[in-house]
């Protein structure tokens, strides 16, 4: 268990190195402060995850610090029921100059094994990391995905209650990846609290219990991570926005779509979702299917401001909040028309459903004057989780686990023997 109750911190830039010199001596201010954290609080209880987000300089990697006993916050009270431990900047708390090996006791040392402790979990250490004979190289000649590897198995030997994520994890190879979020899963289903920062956002969605946005040190929203990250999606919006009219991101508490439910959304009021429904095959209005079937889904925009290029988009996702499939009018080569003020378009996505059987929601974006690649001038409308479907599984379809069904053809025979 952790506890962070109205933790601050502050830091001093100075412009020159001789202003700090110069503060000193002539008891006059030479610089200016950066707060980093604000009156963080939060509690993460034993066998749950708190996932963080934000963009870079939001105070992330800070809080991870202050945590980790690195850094002293200015204020607030810090509370953990056990050993903390984390996956912070590669190379803290190694030495260069040292191998493997013997950076698997100094560092173990620091994170609090004596050296018996240490003498007996070594061959499991080294066995995690998958290094081979680069153990006994100086780690100097490590890459940074060999490094985060030995700097994850000490961190997770050293039997931590609170386990600290950075994006650290994020320079390993995907195979080690998947590897080492096995072992955080593991730490957490046996009770252990773990922090997790990182900016893929499904991580975040499939990992953790809660989540928490900052930016500029201030913690903006707390609650469901499908919720947080819809939320810092339309903050990233307003900053890729290029129109005249402001981008408003909207909380949970605050907004309410067609369908009357209240979810997260960014806007900047100058378009409508009126209507949105999904049908079957006989275009009725449905809301689960079977598995493998065709369905449509219908929505209406009203504009109001005339568009010289609207795009329009859908998401769908899963239950975690994971995509499933996103994509728009301008990435799918599909001409649109000059929609002018007052006029209303109607999208009508057709889809074959190949999903194995759970919820899966629909969210609509709107946007004007695209250019490159996936990107646009005007981000006019984000909402998200407007109609929810349920799908099925289809008895005359094959038994699969799986997120879809890939349809495999597969044949079978008798071999030669010899070599393919």
């Amino acid at each position: 268990m952790i506890k962070v109750s109205g933790v601050s911190k502050k830091f001093k830039l100075y412009h020159t190195p001789t202003d700090r010199l110069k503060e000193k001596i002539l008891k006059k201010k030479y610089h200016r402060e950066i707060t980093a954290l604000d009156n963080i609080s939060f509690e993460v209880k034993e066998g749950q995850t708190l996932g963080v987000v934000g963009q870079n300089g939001a105070g992330k990697s800070t809080l991870l610090k202050v945590l980790s006993g690195v850094m002293l916050p200015d204020e607030g009270l810090i509370e953990v029921d056990g050993k903390i431990t984390g996956l912070l900047e590669l190379g803290t708390g190694f030495d260069q100059e040292l191998t493997g090996i013997e950076n698997i006791f100094m560092n173990g040392t620091f994170l609090g094994m004596d050296k018996s402790e240490i003498e007996k979990k070594k061959d499991e250490i080294i066995d995690f990391t998958e290094l081979g004979d680069f153990i006994y190289d100086p780690i100097k000649t490590y890459s940074s995905g060999m490094l985060m590897r030995l700097a994850f198995s000490i961190a997770m030997h050293a039997e931590p209650k609170c386990f600290l994520v950075d994006e650290a994890l994020s320079v390993g190879d995907a195979y080690f990846q998947q590897k080492c979020m096995r072992k955080i899963l593991e730490f957490k289903n046996s009770g252990g609290s773990i922090i997790f920062v990182s900016h893929d956002m499904n991580a975040v969605k499939i990992v953790c219990d809660s989540a928490m946005l900052l930016d500029h040190g201030h913690m903006l929203s707390s609650g469901d991570p499908k919720d947080i990250i819809d939320y810092y999606h339309g903050m990233i919006l307003q900053k890729a926005h290029m129109g005249d009219t402001e981008v408003k991101v909207y909380d949970i508490a605050d907004t309410k779509d067609c369908t009357g439910r209240k979810n997260p959304n960014a806007s900047t009021g100058e378009v409508e979702l009126i209507s949105f429904k999904i049908l079957n095959s006989k275009n009725e209005e449905i809301l689960y299917t079977e598995s493998e079937q065709v369905i449509k889904v219908i929505y209406q925009v009203k504009a109001l401001k005339e568009l010289s290029d609207p795009h329009f988009g859908l998401h769908v996702r899963n239950n975690l909040g994971v995509s499933v499939f996103e994509t728009n009018t301008y990435c799918s080569g599909i001409k649109t028309f000059t929609l002018k003020k007052g006029q209303i378009a109607e999208l009508i996505w057709e889809f074959f459903i190949p999903l194995s059987a759970g919820d899966y929601s629909f969210s609509v974006g709107v946007a004007n004057k695209g250019y490159g690649k996936d990107a646009f001038e005007e981000y006019l409308l984000m909402a998200h989780d407007i109609e929810v479907l349920k799908v099925i599984p289809n008895d005359s379809a094959i038994i699969y686990t799986g997120v879809f069904n890939m349809k495999p053809k597969i044949k079978i025979q008798k071999g030669s023997g010899k070599e393919l």
